[in-house]
């Protein structure tokens, strides 16, 4: 399934352009670099969130398109440090910034790329906009912390694993629609609500990341690659609370001792499709997906809101 941007080409078109335009930079090195993030960008969920939030409560302006590039900035500030954190060498099939330039380097241009849009709101008087994303930074911040922390033991409960994914993926893009929403209506309810079900949609959006981890799609990261890395995902923690003791200790190994092993891996992935966790796992996004609809649906019909649904429905149905 793709999702067809019409709706809003235009604003995307010009975002691209104001995107260029806010990371410039005079030092011929970060130039360089930031020439390489923009031909490398992915696809573009938030800032299609905020123009399709914002449209959905008024007309596109100059705010909402600070409101994308400020989001964008952060999301890319935060996966530039992420592949730092997690030494990882290769972003969406390409070389990441720490494997070509090293890691002092790749922590320095997260740096930039935040301190550029913290200067984008603030020399805008975008303080509302600021305030939303600044909390999403420190949830975000925090379900990383909570991540590394819990899963040394890898004992996560699934109420634990909920509360990461809600605020290391799902605060970015709740922010998203919030600030899209905010830079057109000028109303906090409106919102708060928008975040709401932009917060719904990450977790969603989530768990059909976890379940690619069990599937045999081509989508850019191998299978079993959370397995190999000792990631706690939902199937894994719904198997892990289902089977028998002795079952328990033996994945628990293999987790923790046998995670580079493909016969292992391979049995890892064998009992959570024989428990259940892949159809648990699909019911859980199947659930957050339908609140975040029944949450826009609260809001006019027309043909802003079908594309808000069409993309909330890709986010789940999605092949990569």
């Amino acid at each position: 399934m793709t999702f067809k941007t019409n709706i809003i080409s235009e604003e995307l078109s010009l975002f691209e352009k104001k995107f260029e335009a806010a990371v410039k930079s005079n030092t011929p090195l970060l130039d360089s670099i930031m020439k390489f993030i923009i031909k490398r960008k992915g696809k573009q969920l938030r800032p299609m969130f905020v123009f399709l939030s914002a449209k959905l409560h008024g007309e596109v302006n100059e705010s909402t398109h600070r409101a994308a590039a400020l989001v964008e900035l952060l999301h890319t500030a935060t996966l530039v440090h992420d592949d730092v954190v997690d030494e990882s060498y290769e972003r969406r099939g390409f070389l990441s910034i720490n494997a070509v330039w090293k890691n002092k380097i790749a922590v320095l241009v997260g740096d930039y790329l935040l301190s550029k849009g913290l200067l984008l709101s603030t020399s805008n008087n975008d303080f509302e906009h600021l305030h939303i994303l600044s909390e999403a930074v420190k949830q975000m911040s925090e379900g990383e912390l909570l991540q590394i922390e819990k899963s040394r033991k890898l004992n996560l409960s699934e109420e634990i694993y909920f509360e990461i994914v809600k605020n290391k993926t799902a605060s970015l893009l709740s922010s998203a629609c919030a600030v899209g929403a905010y830079s057109t209506s000028k109303n906090t309810d409106i919102a708060n609500k928008m975040k709401s079900f932009g917060e719904k949609v990450g977790i969603a959006f989530q768990i059909k990341d976890d379940l690619f981890d069990y599937g045999k799609e081509k989508i850019g990261k191998p299978t079993g690659n959370d397995i190999k890395e000792k990631k706690l995902t939902l199937p894994i923690i719904y198997t892990l609370n289902k089977v028998d003791k002795p079952t328990k200790k033996r994945l628990i190994y293999i987790l923790k001792n046998e995670n580079k092993s493909t016969s292992a891996i391979n049995f890892v992935i064998e009992k959570v499709i024989e428990t259940g966790g892949i159809k648990y796992a699909e019911e859980k996004m199947t659930i957050y997906r339908d609140e975040a609809l029944s949450i826009l649906h609260e809001f006019n019909e027309g043909p802003v809101r079908s594309a808000l649904e069409e993309l909330v429905r890709y986010t789940t149905d999605r092949k990569y």
